[in-house]
């Protein structure tokens, strides 16, 4: 039995419920990935197709890929189809506690990498300027890359210090903290972001 048939399956077997179609057709689907009957990378059948089949309309299937979509299930690549989402690891950490990316991802077992997106010594802005107290004449470092772990793009990473604890952003290699401590700067306190 193949897995979109299996997927009709759980559907014939939810129709008892009494809720929406496209809540059943939901269910059925995400039942399916989370049973590991289709995986991350695998193409669902098309719309038409489901609707054909489930004997429901395409209208119906479509609400339901795009609750899956939304949800992070699935994943619609234009032109190609509907696939299964790679899996994404939750990463959690304490903020309590000053750690490197590096650090946490290889606590966790992870290969991290990064590719630069920006290094430098510029003029400090004026918000800068503040959080560092610097001078209008000092420099600050500036880097911005994206963190990679086990090929997996996790975040962009943008960090600001003055040049005097930094004066070669070209000098660090995989991990920050790992540059300033060789200097005897590592990080004792910071001022953190995280958006979404």
């Amino acid at each position: 039995m193949s897995a979109a048939d299996q997927i009709f399956a759980m559907l014939k077997e939810s129709s008892q419920s009494g809720a929406p179609l496209y809540l059943q057709l939901r269910k059925s689907i995400e039942e399916a990935v989370n049973r590991g009957l289709i995986g991350p990378g695998d193409a669902l059948p098309s719309e038409r197709d489901i609707a054909s089949k489930a004997d429901i309309s395409r209208v119906t299937v479509r609400k339901a890929v795009q609750d899956l979509v939304k949800g992070g299930i699935l994943v619609q690549r234009h032109g190609s189809g509907t696939f299964v989402a790679p899996r994404m690891e939750r990463v959690e950490q304490s903020l309590s506690r000053l750690t490197s990316f590096t650090e946490d991802m290889a606590r966790r077992g992870m290969v991290v990498r990064s590719a630069w997106l920006d290094r430098g010594l510029y003029a400090p802005s004026p918000d800068e300027t503040m959080v560092l107290g610097l001078s209008s004449n000092e420099l600050v470092a500036r880097v911005a890359r994206l963190r990679i772990a086990n090929d997996t793009p996790l975040a962009i990473e943008r960090a600001a210090l003055s040049a005097s604890v930094l004066p070669d952003p070209e000098a660090i290699g995989t991990s920050l903290y790992a540059a300033l401590e060789m200097t005897g700067n590592r990080p004792v306190r910071a001022v953190q972001r995280i958006s979404a």
